[in-house]
């Protein structure tokens, strides 16, 4: 009987482990159809705003002094708008007139027959013009001059005029073709296949193999020394955020085509200094990679929850909420019965969401007050998260399992933060950063060769940067491919901070308009 017994139990145990395992992988069905169809939103509810089911918001969130949008009467309730003006849109455009005449035997009185007198114009509209691009031969002249005097003797005198050095030798390349095809491809994310028909279009056969050549040779040549200087100020920072993505590169030596390499971002924080934004393509995920580029830091690192942070020594690492709370969110059922209790899932989410609530409103506050007001307000909020956290006995490898040890394995650098009132509650600056090279792979697809992947790495971060500091990109390019290859900043390394997007004569001269 006790067999009989023992035999009974394990059947029901098995069937319990079963019924545990359908349970989680039909959850990993439901996440998968959600990632694929659902909406990409993580934004919670309008019934849930507020976190009602945990908290009272309303005095904290309170802000007589907040500016309403614009509102505009529409039949029974006022819809708001964001939307600018019409001479909002058109300040900063040139304006060319279009004047109407009147026709020359039209110009009499319909009355008396007396000849028209003109009294003015009148504006009617406005209507924005397209300019097409054009595309034209810009040939260097070089005068020549000689000595009438000498020109008889042994030794004749002449002297040739100064010409711009060439952004390539040997090449057709120009400062603005360069920009422009780089404008193009790290910017509008059209792949040089497409800017190939473009340029036919406008009665130039340039090949794609032709401007690949130009971006490699011009990133290697003057913008890789730009990053590099560059990289050089953001080590001496105090606050970096990191993030990684994959990246296709076809002719990887010693690598299949289908192996995934990756792009690699480094920006800084929020320390009310100019920003910069940089990426470093790496064949592979390695923590190596981050500690061997961030090697001279020393301060606070932000990450998400990927182990291979962990490899960064003399730093502090700073964990990542959105991320946490993303893990929850993703626990969340997607259908739910009216009038069903909180899941804990939404329970975890609400915390997540009370602890964004409370930064929003200290955006504005200096740094240091920041410090004092996390430490009042966020700090029980983060103890009675812990607390929650522990007393929790999810379903072992659920979608909530997952949260919860995600959220026990990242505890000691979820709290770091709050040492520093410049650090942030989240590794969003990072996301947000590197979602131009994400959006740009949909279009291009994959990198040909490691020196391509480099070179979009060094484009691309001389593009963010340029964008973070108010420039506008097209023209810092060319500025660039304009004034380096004359400019002596081998020998004289210093003369690269005149070409820096903080400084002045960059910001006189391409400042976004």
């Amino acid at each position: 009987m006790d067999a009989k017994d023992a035999y009974i139990q394990h059947l029901e145990n098995t069937i319990k482990d079963l019924q545990n395992q359908i349970n989680n992988l039909t959850e990993m069905v439901v996440i998968l159809r959600k990632d694929k169809f659902g909406s990409s939103s993580e934004k919670t509810p309008k019934e849930c705003d507020g976190q009602l089911s945990l908290f009272n918001e309303a005095e904290v969130c309170a802000d007589a002094t907040a500016i309403e949008p614009i509102t505009i009467d529409v039949k029974g309730h006022k819809r708001a708008t964001n939307k600018k003006t019409r001479e909002e849109l058109l300040k900063d455009l040139p304006v060319r007139e279009f004047p109407c005449y009147v026709a020359d035997d039209e110009m009499h009185c319909d009355w008396c027959g007396s000849m028209l007198k003109e009294i003015g114009f009148s504006k009617v509209r406005d209507e924005i013009e397209y300019i097409p691009a054009k595309v034209r031969v810009l040939r260097y002249m070089q005068q020549a001059c000689e000595c009438p005097r000498c020109k008889h003797t042994g030794h004749p005198f002449i002297r040739k005029a100064d010409v711009p050095t060439s952004v390539l030798n040997h090449s057709l390349a120009s400062p603005s073709s360069v920009s422009h095809v780089m404008y193009q491809k790290y910017v509008n994310s059209v792949p040089l296949y497409r800017q190939e028909k473009d340029w036919e279009q406008m009665g130039i056969g340039l090949s794609r193999a032709t401007m690949a050549n130009w971006i490699i040779r011009c990133s290697e040549d003057y913008l890789n020394p730009l990053v590099e200087h560059l990289r050089k100020k953001l080590l001496k920072r105090d606050i970096i955020h990191c993030d990684e993505t994959p990246v296709q590169v076809l002719k990887e030596e010693g690598k299949k085509p289908q192996t995934k390499s990756y792009m690699w971002l480094y920006r800084t924080g929020d320390d009310s200094k100019h920003p910069i934004i940089l990426y470093d393509y790496k064949p592979s995920r390695s923590g190596d990679n981050a500690a061997t580029y961030l090697k001279d830091f020393k301060g606070y690192v932000h990450s998400d929850g990927y182990s291979g942070y962990n490899k960064l020594e003399g730093i502090t690492r700073c964990g990542c909420w959105a991320h946490l709370r993303r893990k929850f969110v993703e626990a969340i059922p997607d259908k739910k019965a009216a009038g069903a209790p909180v899941t804990q899932a939404e329970i975890g989410r609400d915390y997540c969401d009370r602890l964004f609530a409370i930064e929003a409103t200290l955006k504005e506050l200096p740094a240091k007050e920041r410090f004092c007001k996390r430490l009042e307000l966020e700090k029980p909020v983060l103890e009675a998260f812990w607390c929650w956290l522990d007393i929790l006995t999810p379903l072992k490898g659920s979608a909530l399992g997952k949260a919860v040890i995600y959220a026990q394995n990242q505890k000691p650098y979820m709290e770091n933060y709050l040492l520093d009132g410049r650090c942030s509650i989240s590794n969003n600056a990072a996301e947000n950063a590197i979602r131009p090279f994400t959006v740009g792979r949909k279009n291009w697809l994959f990198a040909d060769t490691p020196k391509g992947a480099a070179a979009s790495a060094d484009v691309y971060s001389i593009i963010e940067t340029a964008k973070a500091n108010g420039l506008n990109v097209y023209t810092y390019l060319q500025y660039l491919f304009i004034y380096m290859p004359d400019l002596d900043w081998r020998n004289n390394p210093e003369l690269l901070d005149d070409l820096m997007p903080w400084s002045r004569a960059v910001k006189d001269e391409c400042t976004q308009k």
